[in-house]
């Protein structure tokens, strides 16, 4: 078994459990996120906080995330410290939602919704050129698992969550919950941190000053990276558009209750978890444009179709498809990114990948919120698939570079 699984993903076994550390601390960071998310209404229901001060605390969570990106990547870069940054952003995570169980008013939540969101970014810059490093040639497999420990926390942060607070109150679910990241962030520093340096051995260093900027000017210059940032975006786009406008649609639209639509969101991640494995191990044979270009294709399609159907059984299904469309494109393109970008500056790399998604999200909730009050919630899915066709587009003007490596 352990013979096939290593022959399948080209990863010895030794190696494995790092990588799926790695993909746990990710899950962790998901985790906290959607914690926050599920108790947002049972703490502005206690507190007495507006609809106003609600979405207020919801921006700030994003707008820190958008600024964290660009910080985190210098700091990994400078200091050559990938785990740990990765220890810091799950540890500052946990306080912060640790810091949310005792939170009296506005003025406490907000600067915890902050830290959440600030750690929620400062993972992605240290552990995907951690991954990217250690793992060259099976970059998209461990990328994927890296994807894949996201999945997962979406799936089980709610669920969890709801069960708590079935027996007590949000501050309570907040405390709890944030117990079991301080374990696994403990976890990452004892087992990682002997790794925590460059790869084959070389001794651990980071970039001067100087050497960064110059690093970060070219990799600004790069087509190929500023372009791979652009798809990423529009991607992210239809991704988070459908995590915001999908249970809105099957509430208001579809007419399903509550129950159903647990189920079919539940099939949105389900569909990702299964797909993130797949998707990453095959672009490390075969290439990552036809990989990325058969997910978001396959999205497109799916989100049009998903406004056509009327039956519960067929739509949740679809759903599935589309998640395990989505979802393959995810890893896959990070790993993309590893591929074109210098390892000294691949920390940053990833927080100008990230940033643009960042800000194509707010524009994405801004445009489809207005849209839905004008047009109806259908018109949005017709921009959410017009986005992802962009993306389609995109992928074609892009280096296959694992393709063109292999060729040199």
């Amino acid at each position: 078994m352990i013979a096939a699984i290593e022959r399948l993903t080209g990863l010895e076994w030794k190696g494995q459990g790092t990588v799926f550390l790695v993909g746990f601390g990710h899950g962790g960071i998901h985790w906290i996120a959607g914690i926050f998310y599920l108790i947002l209404p049972f703490i502005t229901r206690d507190l007495g906080l507006t609809y106003a001060e609600a979405g207020l605390l919801v921006a700030a969570f994003h707008l820190s995330a958008f600024a964290a990106n660009f910080a985190s990547g210098l700091v990994v870069d400078v200091t050559g410290k990938r785990v740990v940054f990765q220890v810091i952003a799950l540890g500052l995570g946990a306080l912060a939602l640790l810091g949310l169980g005792s939170a009296e008013g506005f003025l406490w939540l907000f600067p915890m919704v902050i830290l959440i969101g600030a750690t929620n970014n400062l993972w992605h810059p240290p552990a995907i050129s951690f991954l990217s490093e250690h793992y060259p040639k099976q970059r998209g497999y461990s990328l994927s698992i890296h994807a894949l420990g996201a999945n997962f926390g979406d799936a089980l942060a709610p669920l969890a969550a709801g069960a708590l607070l079935v027996w007590m109150t949000w501050r309570g679910t907040a405390s709890i919950t944030a117990l079991p990241i301080f374990a696994l962030a403990l976890l990452i520093a004892l087992t990682l941190m002997p790794k925590d340096k460059p790869a084959k051995h070389k001794e651990s260093h980071g970039l001067s000053v100087g050497e960064y900027i110059v690093g970060v000017k070219g990799l600004l210059k790069n087509r190929s990276v500023l372009l791979l940032s652009l798809m990423a975006g529009f991607r992210t786009m239809a991704q988070m558009g459908l995590l915001v406008f999908l249970p809105l649609y099957l509430a208001d639209v579809a007419g399903m209750g509550p129950f159903m639509m647990g189920v079919t969101m539940m099939a949105l991640q389900v569909g990702g978890i299964c797909a993130s494995p797949i998707a990453g191990a095959w672009s490390d044979r075969i290439g990552r444009r036809p990989v990325v270009l058969a997910g978001l294709t396959v999205t497109t399609v799916m989100i049009v179709l998903l406004t056509l159907v009327q039956n519960e059984i067929l739509f949740i299904a679809g759903v599935s498809v589309m998640g395990f469309a989505m979802y393959a494109a995810r890893p896959v393109i990070h790993s993309w990114m590893m591929d074109m970008a210098p390892q000294e500056v691949a920390g940053s790399a990833t927080s100008v990948m990230f940033g643009v998604q960042s800000l194509f999200v707010v524009i994405m909730t801004i445009v489809g919120g207005v849209m839905a009050d004008l047009w109806g919630l259908k018109a949005v899915f017709y921009f959410l698939a017009a986005s992802m066709l962009v993306a389609n587009v995109l992928v074609y003007n892009l280096p296959d570079s694992v393709s063109e490596e292999e060729e040199a």
